[in-house]
């Protein structure tokens, strides 16, 4: 069976399937979710909030999502599961040349596409990026990046002006070969208006129901993810509990000479 492409996830739109993507940090868990439906794995820049302990997603830089997107794909079915890496926070913005050095060393650590936020403000590096032949999802509404500059986590793309930009941005992204767009935080009738203009596939998040697929972060759709919950997240497991649980229940079993067992031991 042939390597699973980008092409592969947009004509999933033409045949009016949804997409499913979610986010991946370690071998482990690509090795689990690769045996599930889900199309595409992200590298998040998550990352730094759920594996590292930041308090936001600017602090990630290029030798953290190298390291995970290495141990990611190591463990990712590709027949299956379409590998797609965060670009982290100053790693192109600004540089078209440092974009395309940055995006091709993500790629050859096993990345299949790589994911940026913005729209015109940042068309050089994708343009650079795409000349290359590298695929390309974009990012647009909340842009976790700039949240500095859009005073928080906040819903995006109330008033019309704004509305209309996000339109203008995802057409662009469109025109100049952008594969798919996440769009996140939005109000749903919104990003409904933008995936209906577009050919390319749109992925929600916090974007309602009409987006094309969804993507979650995994550790808060696995309930591991404890310090604080965003409405768009639905929880499909307590793993935090039954880590502490299991935890628990070797501590007192070690404590009390009952680990290891005849069964744990070797004669």
């Amino acid at each position: 069976m042939d390597k699973r492409t980008a092409e592969d996830i947009k004509k999933l739109k033409l045949n009016g399937e949804k997409i499913v993507m979610v986010t991946c940090y370690d071998a482990t868990m690509a090795k689990i979710l690769s045996k599930s439906d889900t199309d595409m794995l992200l590298v998040g820049d998550s990352v730094g909030m759920t594996k590292l302990g930041y308090k936001d997603t600017l602090p990630v830089t290029m030798e953290d999502m190298i390291h995970h997107t290495k141990a990611v794909a190591n463990g990712t079915d590709k027949e299956k599961v379409v590998l797609v890496t965060d670009m982290p926070y100053k790693s192109y913005e600004d540089n078209p040349k440092l974009a395309v050095e940055n995006a091709k060393k993500l790629i050859s650590s096993g990345a299949d596409m790589v994911k940026l936020e913005g729209g015109v403000e940042i068309i050089e590096s994708i343009k650079a990026i795409i000349n290359e032949g590298i695929k390309i999802v974009g990012h647009l509404g909340l842009m976790p990046q700039s949240i500095e500059k859009m005073g928080g986590y906040k819903v995006q793309c109330k008033d019309e002006q704004s509305q209309k930009k996000l339109l203008e941005d995802a057409l662009l992204l469109e025109k100049e070969g952008v594969s798919l767009i996440v769009l996140e935080g939005i109000p749903e009738q919104v990003a409904k208006m933008v995936t209906d203009k577009l050919s390319i596939p749109t992925i929600g998040i916090g974007a309602g129901k009409y987006c094309d697929g969804q993507v979650l972060v995994s550790d808060d759709m696995l309930g591991m993810f404890t310090d604080f919950t965003p409405k768009f997240v639905k929880k499909y497991a307590n793993l935090a509990e039954t880590i502490q649980n299991a935890a628990k229940q070797y501590s007192y079993e070690v404590k009390n000479n009952i680990f290891p067992e005849e069964g744990n031991t070797y004669k």
